[in-house]
């Protein structure tokens, strides 16, 4: 067996001969540190990546509350109504990392082809309706029982964001076919340099500099679709003409469409997407019973969300290299080495969360006052933050593990569970804490740290559980990866 250290990565389809592909093994399984470390060096770059785009939001929180309150609250809106479908998107789409990675492990270059050409025209399909969907919701905005001043400058911003949506998630099937592969930089420095391309522009269009005209809240959507658009021009470029991608990648990209694809990836995509919908849904819901709160109560929360979500960035990156590398084990057929993967992926994830953990509890008052300077506004964003710091380890643990489980085609029951955490037991509990014993925004957000901590040890205890079965099961002669 190739050392698991230079894995996969370092040999292209090219270099890769048919007696290598049959040969036996030829040395012992990889150790737990060897494991770890191979799931680390692929997360680092997928960190990296998860990262920066949120620092396209944070950046847009920041440079949108300069310009005051109402606006930040307006995109709040309007990223709170884009987050169903993004998740919608994130879900569905993760599809093509299993069926790339299983596809690279058994070196079946035609079925990553597959994967790639069906997952990009699922995305673009699924952006279209998003942007129709936005459309007419556009009239029906004050039903949300928003602040008419943040529903009057949301449909402008909103609509711009919903068609940047569509190259953003055609950029998230060719990112997540490279990450399948073990190319995870240069989608990563791609990403990168169009967060640094919308900062930029932000700084152009929403305060008017270099003779821009200054637009505002709308100038922040504008600078959102460009630099999206030019990130996935670029990523295309170089998956398309790269030595290490071009075998990999569709020469055809509109040939004919093939039904067992899509179903191949549905069936994954579905459930996969269905279980982030319970989550991301029931934070959507929370976020509108706290604009009904106020102004300050949804800045505030804007505020929370974002620095909760950029932390949740890193054991999310670390949850997609568990997958990739969970479905390249699958592929290859050395399954027995799956619990070390897992076991590897849980410690990188609770020790980072407990670093977050410790620094909303101790510094959320300082955080919050990087974002905004209203004194209202500080005070609730610090006592979220300290709520939010009771569920920071739940939340890294049941990400790697449904990632994990999602890695071995396991994507039903996870669905099932988020559903039962967030919507059975989390948000009646959300509604009843802030309207009934008046808890205001801490009070949803306390109900969310619980749905967190009954999904979390559910997700663990199946995932160790199937992966231990999974490798009892295959008794096939493994191949090198």
């Amino acid at each position: 067996m190739h050392s698991i250290v230079s894995s996969s990565s370092e040999s292209t389809p090219d270099t890769e001969s048919k007696s290598d592909l049959l040969s036996p093994p030829q040395a012992p399984w990889p150790t737990f540190g060897q494991e770890s470390h191979t799931t680390f060096k692929l997360a680092l770059p997928l960190i990296s990546g998860q990262l920066s785009q949120m620092l396209m939001g944070a950046a847009d929180t920041v440079m949108i509350g300069a310009v005051g309150v109402i606006s930040l609250g307006a995109s709040t809106f309007a990223n709170t109504l884009l987050a169903v479908p993004f998740v919608m998107g994130i879900g569905l789409l993760s599809s093509v990392s299993v069926r790339v990675s299983q596809a690279h492990g058994a070196h079946e270059p035609e079925e990553a082809q597959q994967a790639v050409r069906h997952g990009t025209w699922l995305a673009a399909g699924l952006g279209l309706l998003v942007v129709l969907a936005m459309g007419l919701l556009i009239p029906l905005l004050s039903w949300f029982r928003q602040p008419a001043e943040v529903v009057a400058q949301t449909p402008v911003y909103l609509l711009t964001c919903a068609v940047s949506l569509i190259p953003a998630l055609i950029s998230m099937v060719w990112k997540n076919h490279a990450d399948a592969m073990n190319r995870p930089w240069p989608p990563f420095w791609i990403m990168l340099g169009s967060v640094l391309l919308n900062v930029l522009l932000n700084w152009l269009w929403i305060h008017g500099h270099w003779g821009f005209p200054a637009l505002g809240l709308e100038g922040a959507g504008y600078a959102t679709l460009a630099a999206r658009c030019i990130g996935a021009l670029v990523l295309f470029l170089w998956l398309t003409r790269s030595a290490t991608t071009r075998a990999w990648t569709p020469p055809h990209w509109l040939a004919r469409w093939q039904r067992s694809s899509f179903s191949s990836l549905l069936a994954i995509g579905i459930p996969a997407c269905m279980h982030m919908l319970a989550e991301v849904t029931a934070f959507v819901t929370a976020s509108l019973m706290v604009g009904s709160l106020g102004v300050a109560a949804l800045a505030a929360h804007q505020v929370a969300i974002t620095c909760i979500a950029t932390a949740f960035m890193i054991p999310m990156g670390v949850a997609m290299a568990t997958t990739v590398r969970v479905g390249e084990i699958v592929g290859a057929q050395q399954r027995e080495r799956l619990h070390r993967v897992l076991t590897g992926s849980w410690l990188f994830a609770a020790a980072f969360m407990t670093c977050s953990m410790i620094l909303f509890f101790v510094w959320g008052r300082e955080l919050a006052m990087l974002f905004v300077q209203e004194a209202e506004v500080i005070r609730v964003a610090t006592t979220l933050l300290l709520v939010a710091s009771l569920f920071q380890l739940f939340d890294g643990l049941q990400v790697v593990s449904a990632a994990a489980l999602r890695g071995v085609d396991d994507v039903k029951v996870p669905a099932w569970i988020a559903v039962l955490a967030y919507w059975v037991i989390s948000l009646p509990m959300a509604w009843v804490l802030t309207f009934h014993w008046n808890l205001g925004a801490a009070g949803v957000w306390g109900a969310l740290a619980i749905g967190l901590g009954i999904a979390a040890p559910m997700l663990m205890w199946r995932a160790w559980r199937l992966l231990e079965a999974s490798a009892r099961y295959d008794k096939t002669s493994p191949q090198p990866i």
